[in-house]
């Protein structure tokens, strides 16, 4: 089989080696080409594979149904909302992800930001860089917080943890609620969840119900002075809604790694000039721990494919 991998996975050229060897070792090809979005060069590689490797990068139906070969699609990431999951049930093409990798990756990142907003961690360090002292600057623990968790998978309930190893008290929301989840967490209502939370972190999939969930309105329903983290999917967060929230002084600070679309973003958007918010681009995720778990998943995803059984089953 030809195997196309379309976009780094953020490891050594050693190390795909490493993983790649036994595949061409037993008969199969396999190339790999640095990210390129342009549907008409995506095409160009991989219109004759049989499996597509991909991170976060867009994959098109257009290209998709260019793939007359096509078998499985081996996507890097916990998300496949960056594919397109109906051309691939159009043309029989199985999918696969990565869940898991990064749980404590993006668990961390969340965590980090709720203890850098609550500290002023980025205005007390641009002070000391002037020269100048912490007047004024003096922030809060995160001990004894309420912290508002919206989506409690893995990532949710490991952020969870983490939060009640802190001494926060714990809330959370999922629409399946399945008994796994941990026996700290009290599970309430979306509502009575943005009532009640110093700060909400997002940890929510990408979907009908989930798009714009945070908008003007949910917003007025969040405590005044609380804060808002999204590791989750960008377009969970009206942008503009939370901006104005922002500088209006209605939410004390927010932490924001995802975006509509992915960074590098156009220099206007609202969450890069709001008050008092940490941007990242889309980093949560990369630790140099979760490249390698990663990594081992979407291989190990093609040898069992290859082997006649499909694991992390999409479609």
């Amino acid at each position: 089989m030809k195997i196309v991998l379309l976009e780094s996975l953020g490891i050594s050229q050693e190390i795909l080696d490493t993983y790649s060897k036994p595949l061409v070792q037993a008969g199969h090809v396999f190339e790999h080409y640095s990210r390129d979005t342009d549907p008409q060069v995506q095409i160009e590689r991989v219109h004759d594979a049989d499996i597509i490797m991909i991170a976060n990068m867009p994959l098109s139906g257009q290209v998709i149904r260019a793939c007359k070969n096509l078998k499985l699609i081996d996507v890097a990431f916990t998300g496949v909302d960056h594919v397109d999951l109906q051309a691939a049930r159009e043309m029989g093409v199985k999918v696969s992800n990565a869940a898991g990798y990064s749980t404590q990756a993006v668990a961390e990142i969340a965590l980090c930001m709720m203890l850098s907003l609550l500290r002023n961690v980025p205005q007390v360090e641009e002070r000391c860089r002037q020269g100048q002292t912490k007047d004024g600057l003096v922030g809060c623990e995160l001990r004894g917080k309420t912290v508002g968790i919206v989506g409690a998978g893995a990532i949710g309930c490991r952020t969870a943890e983490l939060c009640h190893a802190f001494g926060c008290r714990v809330l959370g929301f999922k629409r399946h609620i399945t008994g796994s989840e941990p026996d700290f967490m009290e599970m309430v209502s979306l509502d009575e969840l943005l009532s009640r939370s110093d700060i909400v972190s997002l940890h929510c999939p990408i979907n009908d119900d989930s798009r714009h969930l945070i908008n003007a309105q949910t917003i007025s329903n969040m405590k005044q002075g609380a804060y808002l983290i999204n590791t989750a999917r960008g377009p969970v967060v009206d942008s503009q809604a939370l901006a104005d929230a922002l500088n209006s002084g209605y939410l004390a600070g927010a932490g924001i790694d995802v975006f509509e679309t992915e960074p590098p973003l156009a220099l206007e958007h609202p969450l890069l000039h709001s008050r008092n918010t940490i941007v990242t681009p889309h980093v949560a995720f990369a630790s140099a721990e979760s490249m390698l778990a990663r990594a081992d998943i979407v291989f190990d995803n093609i040898t069992s494919f290859l082997n006649g059984s499909q694991k992390n089953i999409i479609l």
